[in-house]
């Protein structure tokens, strides 16, 4: 068989452009060559947002689209996005109220808003948004924007384009691709063995390795460059009350979230740091620790240290190279590199989360040349699996959920209900007792679901499941994270 379209890749551009073609029926292929959102994808600030601070680069067509998307997402995930109140404390030495003002105005209006509430000023001293902080900050503003599970976000661009025929595969290598005549030869190796793949057209959604596939991979020269910027966090334990977060201005002029983060913590990021030498796995540095903590501690009454961290975590963000001098002002817009002087071959540079649905679209467009009966765009309008009911009623499919399955304990029908929407059922079945899911984990992880996400999402290890697909590794005991990898290297070994 011959694919109309081999993508490269595994993270949310290469998904969501895997689903996008495979809906306009294209043949499609994707290689990762680990887990789905192994590196950058999973590494991000969890957030679907317009990106206020990128106002100030005057970047408004990438906030305009930003904006946008906010509200396509929430519609076609409603169990992974969902809507979040952000407080931004008004601090006279840095930006001045009229510039925030004016900042807001432009982010409430640029784009329509349907399901997201506008910008307001509002009081801090003796308030439940100004509880956490340090008393000299008495006024403040909040503005809507979303959270989202990065990671599962990911896997459901994959299923999705699954369920339209699309070939994933993990843990499989593209090692090089060759182009003859009209087409492309790729080599790819999995741990079992290499085999070769032909397709029409080659997608280059690797990320942080794009420049290396691009030159070393698939032999091509271009003049577009990705620069990589770590990006770390760190988690501590729960920082203040309620559901809302933080937006920190920082003297340097960059801004830092804490973010409310799996019930019982707070996510708290991001550095953005220059980095040097080849594409790899990252881990956060004891500056960059020193900046986030210095951060919270210089707007939160309460002070934090190193040993309050419970858990951290570093990506490389392939942003596009606009010759930008400091990291923190490289652009998050994306762009492609189109080759078309043989097989074609369609390079994605830069991007972000929030918008790689709509990246997605413009790389198809891209490729019209090369599919000139290509079917129109299609994906606005559409939801992801589990994502099929009321965007404005998530409490309404809760309470639901839980008439479906009253056996299962509040939070837990909450995680679910949450990482799975209605694909929870595949799983929990006919269940009438927890019993009936097989063996518990901790914290309500059982066979059953397990069992799930390796025959349906692609899971392989107990990172996979832990840290990507869950997120339990924060809440599960050393001794029950190693009883998962035990379960998962019997189940995977009797397959």
């Amino acid at each position: 068989m011959v694919f109309d379209l081999l993508v490269i890749g595994g993270g949310v551009n290469g998904c969501a452009i895997a689903r996008d073609a495979a809906g306009r029926g294209l043949s499609v292929a994707l290689a990762e060559m680990g887990d789905l959102a192994s590196a950058t994808s999973s590494a991000s600030t969890k957030l679907i947002h317009g990106g206020l601070r990128y106002l100030e680069h005057f970047e408004f067509r990438l906030v305009r689209e930003a904006l946008a998307e906010r509200e396509v997402m929430l519609r076609a995930a409603p169990h992974l996005v969902r809507p979040m109140t952000f407080v931004l404390p008004h601090e006279a030495g840095l930006r001045p109220a009229w510039m925030i003002r004016a900042g807001l105005f432009l982010y409430d209006h640029l784009a329509q808003r349907g399901l997201l509430d506008g910008s307001r000023r509002v009081a801090l001293r003796g308030t439940a948004f100004g509880a956490p902080l340090r008393p000299e900050y008495e006024t403040g503003f909040t503005y809507a924007d979303c959270r989202v599970d990065d990671a599962r976000l990911v896997v459901a661009y994959a299923l999705a384009a699954l369920e339209l025929g699309a070939d994933i595969r993990v843990r499989t290598k593209v090692l090089d691709a060759r182009r003859e005549t009209d087409r492309w030869v790729a080599r790819l190796a999995d741990k079992e063995s290499e085999t070769e793949v032909e397709a029409r057209v080659i997608v280059n959604a690797a990320g942080p390795h794009v420049s290396q596939v691009l030159h070393d991979g698939l032999g091509i020269t271009s003049r577009k460059h990705v620069r990589l910027v770590k990006g770390s966090h760190i988690v501590t334990r729960r920082l203040f009350d309620g559901d809302h977060a933080y937006i920190l201005q920082n003297s340097d002029r960059r801004v830092i979230f804490a973010i409310p983060y799996e019930q019982d913590f707070t996510l708290v990021g991001t550095t953005d740091v220059t980095y040097e030498g080849a594409p790899g796995p990252a881990a956060i540095d004891a500056a960059e620790i020193s900046y986030l903590l210095a951060a919270i501690n210089r707007c939160f009454a309460r002070q934090i240290e190193e040993a309050d961290i419970v858990w951290s975590y570093s990506g490389l963000r392939p942003l596009f190279d606009d010759g930008a001098l400091e990291a923190s002002v490289v652009t998050r817009d994306y762009a492609f590199d189109l080759d078309f002087s043989g097989a074609p071959a369609l390079s994605v540079f830069g991007g972000k989360i929030t918008t790689a649905r709509r990246l997605a679209e413009h790389a198809l467009d891209e490729l019209r040349p090369a599919f000139p009966k290509l079917a129109p765009a299609w994906t606005e309008r559409a939801t992801l699996p589990g994502g099929d009911f009321d965007a404005a009623d998530f409490a309404g499919f809760l309470a639901g959920f839980r008439r479906d399955w009253p056996f299962l304990e509040e939070g837990l029908a909450l995680r679910l209900a949450r990482a799975y929407g209605t694909r929870a059922a595949l799983f929990l079945r006919d269940a009438r007792k927890m019993e009936d899911l097989g063996r518990d984990f901790g914290c309500g992880l059982t066979q059953a679901e397990l069992a799930h996400l390796v025959t349906e999402e692609w899971a392989r290890s107990a990172e996979d499941v832990l840290w990507r697909r869950t997120k339990l590794g924060l809440h599960l005991r050393e001794r029950e994270r190693v009883e998962v990898e035990l379960m998962l290297a019997a189940h995977l070994g009797n397959k």
